[in-house]
C-alpha cells in the first residue's frame, strides 16, 4: 500500500469520529467499530508492517525508537496527523496532549504491551501527558492526534 491509500484507509477510522470528544466512550467505540483482529485494525496494521519494510514509514530513529509522522493533519484525515512509532522493551520520551492522543496499539511479540495494554485503541483526554513505555515485546503504536498537537516535555 502507498501513502495514498493508507491515508485513505486511516480516513475511514477518522471520518467515524470527527468532531466527537476524546474521552473513555470514544475509545469504546474505536475497539467496537475497529476492534483489533477485525478487517480495519488488520488492514492498518499490515499496511504499516508492509511500509516500514519499504522504508517510507518508521524511517528515524532516536535512542532506540524508531517513528515518524506519516500524514500531517489535514481534510484527508479529517484535521488528524497520523505518526507511527516502533518500540521494543523501551519508554519514550514525556509528552503532553494539549487535544488528545489516539493510539491503536498493533503488538509484533505475542505479550507487547502499550502503556500496559495489548491489541486495540486507547484514547487520551485532551491536556492528559504520559510517557509512552512498551513492555513484553515489540509493539508498533499509531498516534492519530487532532491538529497535530503534541508537546514534548
Amino acid at each position: 500500500m502507498d501513502l495514498a491509500g493508507f491515508t485513505t484507509l486511516i480516513g475511514t477510522v477518522t471520518g467515524r469520529i470527527d468532531g466527537l470528544p476524546l474521552d473513555a466512550s470514544l475509545e469504546d467505540l474505536l475497539n467496537r467499530t475497529f476492534p483489533a483482529g477485525g478487517p480495519v485494525a488488520n488492514a492498518i496494521a499490515d499496511a504499516c508492517r508492509e511500509a516500514i519494510a519499504a522504508g517510507w514509514m518508521c524511517s528515524r530513529e532516536h535512542a532506540g525508537i524508531r517513528y515518524g509522522r506519516v500524514v500531517k493533519p489535514g481534510p484527508a484525515t479529517h484535521g488528524f496527523s497520523v505518526d507511527v512509532v516502533d518500540m521494543d522493551e523501551i519508554a519514550g520520551g514525556h509528552h503532553r496532549h494539549p487535544t488528545g492522543e489516539i493510539d491503536l496499539v498493533m503488538p509484533l511479540a505475542p505479550g507487547a504491551r502499550f502503556d500496559g495494554r495489548g491489541a486495540g485503541w486507547c484514547v487520551y483526554a485532551p491536556d492528559s501527558a504520559h510517557t509512552p513505555t512498551v513492555a513484553g515485546g515489540r509493539a508498533l503504536v499509531l498516534y492519530l492526534l487532532p491538529q497535530g498537537r503534541i508537546e514534548f516535555t
